[in-house]
């Protein structure tokens, strides 16, 4: 009785079980069963698994503090994602359980979901998408809330996250629309975080259309409703970034006191960024600089802020790059370096600010090498990438032309001395050698020693003394300076300097390897035979015996260097060249050519200094200094009146007074020149055009053919515009006329000349490339090496030939005979061949022999008559005589 009892009791659970199991039956059972399985146990950890996700994005999450931050913060793109990163696992699992509990739970019965938790599950699915960066499925999962569950407590919410993927889906206005429908209805039932939330994604709706007013209103409201203290900085940090943008300081700055002022409260990078920002308003002329150094020690002691020391060190650095005092900004920004920052723009800024700094104390290679090292952490898509780029390309000439000055001028005045001073010169360069020879030997004969009382020492596996190499994370090598080291470029190596001589090469670098030094070699064999004695060159000398060592030969002896000790300290009786002033002095140069080439390229180097400092870099006191030092090395003539109208132009910005005497010089030196004549405004009797309109001109002729004429042209616009920026086009204009007038190495003079004297600008590289491009092909054109296409008839007549009756009459002959012939291939024309000779030119005969006959045609046939010598020449041969000028080459070959 009682096992039957029991049975009847399982049947009845059983069915029990199974009806409040079934998606079916609208019961207040399976109701119940459902929502609480969905809610509980589903629902509950996929809710753990967002948060989850969430709270690592927003820890892993790289603000860029240099732009407006965004109201909420957003994983990578899938495409965006780096190598080594991963999208954030969270969120699938979020998305795993929402769908798992709409497909085991919900009831949806006679077009109605009977579950109460489904709205739930439905704006989790849509977050989780959301999260994931999948916005279309996120809008349709909260879409189907809206849809679906008009009487949910959710709708709000779902409302708002609507809205915040049309933003993502930039449908900015859209967003707007309904979030301040939103609001405008509903903002007294809305709870406080949610009104928070629908405020602060309104404000980025509004800063995304660049309404930053309406998106401070937005955001003070966001700001006071939110319950969470991170978001409460973060707003505090966005509107004091809007009042900057909008040139609001005191407000801004206030703003940023306020996420100061939460301490703990607030994340410690808002808190440093927000002391940086303030920092960016400080007046470094009438502000309390004493205080803001104080402030910024404190920060720096603060064990808190060690992850951001980067930042610190930074903006300490820029207290002291404002205020001048470049030796404590070097010392901060190399800190700054030092501490390994995961800010690209950060590093790249004080890259840049280092290589300015450099520039500014005339150190133009190593501010290259920092900018180099700002390109490579700046987005190369960034305006200010092409800004740094174009400087570096600039610098790149202010390397070479200071390296010139610095090379020539030496060596001029060591040449200029006397035999005595001189010698004198070279005799104290040597004993500051020999004195840093000694030292570095010591100390690399103290370090070999160390080595082999440590390991038993093997001297050769040993690196002595001065710069070592280091390895960057690319594998390339750093070197080790006195500068602070690791904060260099990786392929800085700083310039040493070394007594004037005259340029052959360069001596072989001196290097830190030991057997690259011969007295670190001659201590370390004569350390060995003190241990070891002579031994032979032969397997297992360690074992031989004393007796058969003393028993060898001599030519079987390690050879070695006799040293001498004065004060223990090692030094060989083998005099290095360096150490005698006839080595520096043999190679000074004697010939007066090479002195004046020397001086030649000096002062144009001190020219296009000059242009390049006022011009590209704005450095007027830089560029005067440059040209005013020209003028005191008696330059070339055609480099006087250009510096001197520049020295001009410069005195206008920077000092009036010398601005009117120069221009009262030119006037009188020169009363005949396009600069004289501008100044005393009387350019319009020498030209009355500008030289772009000028050049626009003289180019539309030289496209005409008219040669000769545009050639005076040119070169009177060369002399009067000596100086200009359009200079150098003139020139080039003046080179391709010449090509036409006078040949390929007539054309390859000039261009060497236009690379050499406008190395820096587009014409002197174009004429660069031209030299190292064209000219080679050009030059390897030979008669009779390509196989003939077509055939001309050339009859050769004077240049210029407007006006000759002559020629007149044979053009007038041949015109006749082409239209009798009434043929599309054949044409005619005048080419210019030489300065007083062209080509009158039928073109068009498919064959030698068909050209032949119609000469005899044109002699015989007494319609024509002509009486002018002709010769047949082919298409591809032509082209070769009119490069190279080379006619009576081809006229001997066909006799």
């Amino acid at each position: 009785m009682k096992n039957t009892r029991l049975k009847y009791l399982f049947a009845v659970a059983f069915l029990v079980l199974l009806i409040a199991c079934s998606t079916k039956k609208n019961t207040w059972l399976s109701r119940n069963s459902h929502a609480v399985s969905a809610e509980y146990n589903i629902l509950y950890n996929g809710q753990m698994a967002f948060d989850k996700g969430v709270e690592d994005l927003k820890n892993t999450y790289k603000d860029n503090f240099w732009d407006i931050l965004p109201v909420e913060r957003m994983q990578e793109q899938t495409e965006a994602i780096l190598p080594g990163q991963t999208k954030n696992p969270n969120f699938e699992r979020a998305e795993t359980k929402a769908i798992k509990a709409i497909q085991k739970h919900s009831m949806n019965i006679d077009g109605g979901e009977k579950n109460p938790q489904m709205d739930e599950a439905h704006l989790l699915l849509g977050k989780a998408r959301y999260y994931d960066n999948r916005f279309l499925p996120a809008l349709e999962a909260f879409n189907y809330i809206l849809y679906k569950y008009s009487d949910s407590d959710k709708i709000y919410e779902a409302k708002i996250w609507r809205e915040k993927t049309n933003i993502r889906l930039e449908n900015d206005a859209q967003a707007i629309k309904n979030l301040k429908l939103l609001l405008k209805g509903n903002d007294r039932k809305l709870d406080g975080q949610i009104h928070a939330d629908a405020s602060a994604i309104l404000a980025q709706a509004y800063l995304n259309t660049g309404v930053k007013d309406t998106a401070i209103a937005k955001l003070k409201v966001a700001r006071e409703l939110t319950k969470h203290k991170e978001e409460k900085a973060r707003y505090n940090f966005i509107l004091g970034q809007l009042y900057e943008s909008q040139n609001y300081p005191d407000s801004a700055y206030a703003a940023f006191q306020e996420v100061i002022d939460m301490k703990r409260k607030s994340p410690r990078r808002y808190v440093i960024w927000a002391h940086a920002k303030q920092a960016q308003q400080f007046d470094y002329k009438k502000g309390d600089t004493l205080a803001f150094s104080e402030k910024y020690d404190d920060l720096l002691k603060d064990r808190e802020n060690r992850p951001y020391l980067d930042v610190v060190h930074y903006q300490k650095g820029l207290f002291y790059d404002k205020l001048g005092k470049n030796k404590d900004a070097k010392k901060q920004y190399n800190k700054s370096l030092r501490a390994v920052s995961q800010d690209n723009y950060l590093v790249a800024s004080t890259y840049r600010n280092l290589a300015a700094i450099y520039f500014e104390e005339s150190k133009y290679r190593t501010a290259g090498q920092y900018y180099d090292s700002t390109l490579l952490r700046l987005d190369v898509k960034s305006r200010e990438y092409y800004s740094v780029k174009k400087k570096r390309e600039n610098l790149a000439d202010v390397i070479k032309y200071e390296d010139i000055i610095q090379i020539n001028d030496s060596i001029l005045n060591v040449v200029a001395m006397s035999e005595n001073d001189r010698r004198n010169f070279y005799q104290a360069h040597i004993t500051k050698l020999k004195i840093e020879d000694e030292r570095k030997a010591l100390e690399a004969a103290k370090k070999e020693k160390e080595a082999q009382e440590q390991k038993g020492g093997d001297p050769q596996s040993m690196t002595q003394g001065g710069n070592q190499p280091l390895s960057t994370k690319d594998g390339k090598k750093a070197m080790v300076t006195d500068e602070p080291l690791s904060m260099l470029p990786p392929t800085m190596q700083p310039p040493t300097t070394q007594p004037p001589v005259q340029p052959r090469g360069g001596l072989e670098n001196q290097s830190s390897f030991y057997f690259y030094n011969p007295t670190t070699v001659a201590y370390g064999k004569n350390e060995f035979r003190k241990r070891w004695g002579s031994r032979t060159l032969k397997d297992n000398w360690r074992w031989s015996s004393a007796e058969e060592s003393a028993d060898i030969k001599e030519e079987d002896i390690v050879p070695t260097e006799e040293v001498v000790k004065v004060d223990e300290s090692p030094v060989t009786e083998m005099e290095k060249p360096e150490y005698s002033v006839d080595f520096y002095t043999n190679q000074l140069p004697t010939d007066q050519k090479i002195l004046d080439s020397l001086a030649r390229d000096r002062n144009f180097a001190y020219f296009q200094l000059g242009n390049i400092y006022k011009e590209k870099f704005k450095e007027y006191e830089l560029a005067a200094s440059r040209l005013e030092t020209l003028l005191t090395k008696n330059p070339e003539e055609r480099l006087v009146l250009p510096a001197k109208y520049n020295l001009y132009k410069i005195y206008e910005l920077i000092n009036p007074s010398k601005a009117e005497m120069m221009k009262n010089e030119i006037i009188a030196q020169y009363p005949n020149s396009h600069y004289a004549k501008i100044l005393s405004n009387t350019a319009v009797d020498l030209i009355t055009d500008a030289p772009e309109v000028a050049y626009g001109n003289l180019y539309k002729d030289y496209e005409k053919g008219l040669y000769q004429e545009t050639l005076v042209q040119t070169e009177r616009m060369i002399q009067n515009f000596a100086g200009d920026p359009m200079a150098s086009k003139f020139e080039l204009l003046r080179a391709r006329i010449i090509a036409r007038l006078e040949g390929l190495e007539q054309y390859k003079k000039e261009l060497t000349t236009i690379a050499k004297n406008y190395p820096t600008i587009d014409e002197g590289k174009e004429a660069d490339a031209l030299l190292k491009n064209d000219i080679p092909k050009l030059e390897q054109l030979q008669l009779g090496k390509e196989t003939p296409v077509s055939w001309k008839i050339v009859f050769q007549i004077p240049y210029p030939n407007v006006g000759d009756a002559k020629v007149k009459a044979l053009t007038d002959k041949l015109e006749k005979f082409i239209k009798d012939r009434d043929s599309k291939k054949i044409f005619l024309s005048n080419d210019v061949y030489l300065a007083d000779k062209s080509f009158v030119v039928i073109h068009g005969f498919a064959s030698k022999e068909g050209a032949e006959s119609t000469i005899s045609v044109l002699k015989d046939f007494k319609g024509y008559k002509v009486k002018e010598d002709a010769f047949v020449i082919s298409n591809e041969d032509y082209k070769v005589i009119q490069i190279k000028k080379n006619l009576p080459e081809y006229l001997t070959a066909i006799k």
